[in-house]
């Protein structure tokens, strides 16, 4: 089945595509631009690389930006509906969980949410599977401090809000920032988050 990804929630634009678990082509922006100048170029980019048509879209539902979330599910909504393609929404926070599947340890994505506080969720992953521990929440950074106080083990931040949780929270924690090309929303985790879900 081939997929396309698309997330537009946080400082981002990305989308993939991905057959049978292959990512098969992706682009990604961090530019100035706006998300309603640079999401379509960069789904067509993708398309046009590989040929490609869709049997399904899975786009990032929040949390995040409530412009980019409605840029990008315009932008789902008007790809899907003409040729009746299914769609998926998955959480954008089990989304940039899914940049770390290859690692080992408790996966902890964080979006600024500003004045302290973050969207997050907690994942643990072994290097291949990914399980959630907790719901999409938002809470202040103190609140994720003594959530993260709780697990055992090295704990890895991805996000735009990583680089302030790295900062800010106790430093007795074992935090693990994610590499830079895996920090922000990219379209292949939203095609793995999407995936999961059929497993």
């Amino acid at each position: 089945m081939l997929i396309l990804g698309i997330d537009s929630s946080g400082l981002t634009a990305a989308a993939a595509l991905c057959e049978n678990g292959k990512i098969l082509s992706s682009a990604y922006s961090c530019n100035q631009l706006t998300h309603s100048e640079k999401l379509l170029p960069l789904i067509d980019r993708v398309l046009q690389e590989v040929d490609g048509k869709p049997d399904g879209i899975a786009v990032a539902c929040g949390p995040g930006s409530f412009t980019g979330l409605r840029i990008g599910l315009a932008a789902v909504k008007g790809l899907a509906y003409p040729q009746n393609k299914p769609c998926v929404p998955v959480s954008t926070l089990e989304a940039l969980a899914y940049n770390l599947a290859g690692f080992k340890g408790i996966l902890c994505p964080v979006m600024d949410a500003r004045c302290s506080q973050v969207y997050t969720a907690l994942f643990e992953s072994n290097g291949r599977e990914i399980r959630r521990l907790t719901g999409d929440a938002g809470i202040s950074l103190e609140d994720l401090d003594n959530l993260l106080k709780k697990q055992a083990g090295e704990i890895f931040l991805v996000g735009d809000g990583a680089e302030l949780c790295y900062n800010k929270l106790e430093k007795n924690l074992e935090l693990t920032l994610a590499p830079a090309h895996l920090l922000y929303q990219r379209g292949s985790g939203v095609c793995y988050a999407a995936l999961s879900k059929a497993d």
